[in-house]
């Protein structure tokens, strides 16, 4: 069935990891043993390429632009400076035009577009993977001003935080609430029609966004703390806030976040695609329906199979969700809108036309 995936960051694969990613997953991994990456967290694991995502049927995606801003250079992911991190969303920007050029990708920026791309993909076993450019934590953003530069290259979805605290406020594993100057910067997205990612906020800024942005939200990658009682992930509360805002929540498919108490390195991989299906039923049940989950896997997010399920060892195995969800009584039509469905329509609705 076909898929719509509303995390994948391709470019930090592509760019900072300096993977091919017109290879197989196969190849990838052949290549990354053979340099000795064996034992690097994430390498000779992967569970993403192009070729790959055509077998997984995936039609969809939202692709980051992901530069986080460190404060120490002794550290493997992010930049030192705002400044850098600017650079870098520019350079995977570029990499996202250079998969234009060779007709892998398609940057969708309008209902329209969506619509096309979506007949497309259902009629041509060649179409490109369609993809509509988010910023997960907003570290490039200089200025408040510096969305509309984005905003004009494609950008239409943007998350404030990643992991820590930035300049405009707690994002995981704080419990630090939005600064001054993330509010003109909500208002300017606001005025742009974009969406905000509420995945990687702090408690006290989720609600804070919740209170203070009034255009459409979403959270692209997050799973239930019922599962994993950490702040990562969200209580109930902050389902049913994004429900009753209309959005759209991502499952995601890092252990981390469907695992309880699971260590990077130390725990064995006890989760499930079933504990997946766990995660869904959760939205779901409280939803009262199936308009609101959908699929946000955060593969490859700076991991390999080594933090997935067991039993995915690459990205085409969520395709084994689909018995999954139909033993637990799911008509088609419900996993229709899990698979792509209910993704598609928030976007319809958000995207300008």
């Amino acid at each position: 069935m076909q898929i719509f995936d509303a995390h994948l960051d391709l470019a930090l694969n592509a760019v900072d990891w300096n993977r091919d990613l017109s290879l197989s997953i196969d190849e990838i991994r052949r290549q990354e043993t053979e340099l000795g990456m064996a034992g690097i967290k994430g390498r000779c694991t992967n569970t993403v390429s192009f070729p790959e995502l055509r077998t997984a049927q995936v039609a969809t995606c939202l692709a980051t632009l992901l530069a986080r801003q460190e404060a120490e250079i002794n550290h493997d992911f992010g930049c030192i400076t705002a400044e850098t991190c600017y650079a870098m969303a520019n350079a995977h920007l570029a990499y996202y035009r250079a998969m234009e050029r060779v007709g892998r990708m398609r940057m969708l920026t309008n209902r329209s577009q969506l619509r096309e791309h979506i007949e497309q993909f259902a009629q041509s076993s060649t179409a490109p993977l369609g993809f509509i450019l988010t910023m997960e934590g907003a570290d490039p953003i200089l200025t408040v001003d510096t969305i509309e530069e984005f905003h004009a290259m494609g950008l239409r979805a943007i998350g404030l935080t990643h992991y820590g605290v930035n300049r405009y406020g707690g994002g995981t594993s704080t419990d630090v609430p939005l600064n001054a100057s993330a509010f003109p910067l909500l208002n300017k997205i606001a005025e742009l029609g974009m969406t905000v990612d509420l995945t990687h906020l702090s408690d006290p800024a989720f609600w804070q966004v919740i209170d203070h942005f009034g255009g459409p939200v979403h959270a692209s990658h997050q799973n239930s703390r019922r599962l994993a009682n950490w702040q990562r992930q969200f209580s109930d509360e902050q389902y049913l806030a994004v429900i009753n805002r209309g959005g759209v929540v991502g499952i995601a498919f890092d252990i981390i976040m469907l695992q309880e108490g699971y260590q990077r390195g130390i725990s064995p991989r006890l989760a499930t695609l079933e504990t997946a299906a766990d995660n869904i039923d959760i939205v779901c049940q409280l939803a009262g329906n199936a308009r609101h989950v959908g699929i946000g896997s955060d593969l490859d997010g700076c991991y390999g199979c080594e933090q997935t399920p067991a039993d995915l060892d690459r990205i085409s195995d969520l395709q084994k969700l689909e018995p999954i969800l139909r033993r637990r009584g799911y008509n088609e039509e419900d996993i229709a809108l899990i698979f792509h469905g209910n993704w598609q329509r928030f976007f319809l609705q958000a995207l300008p036309e």
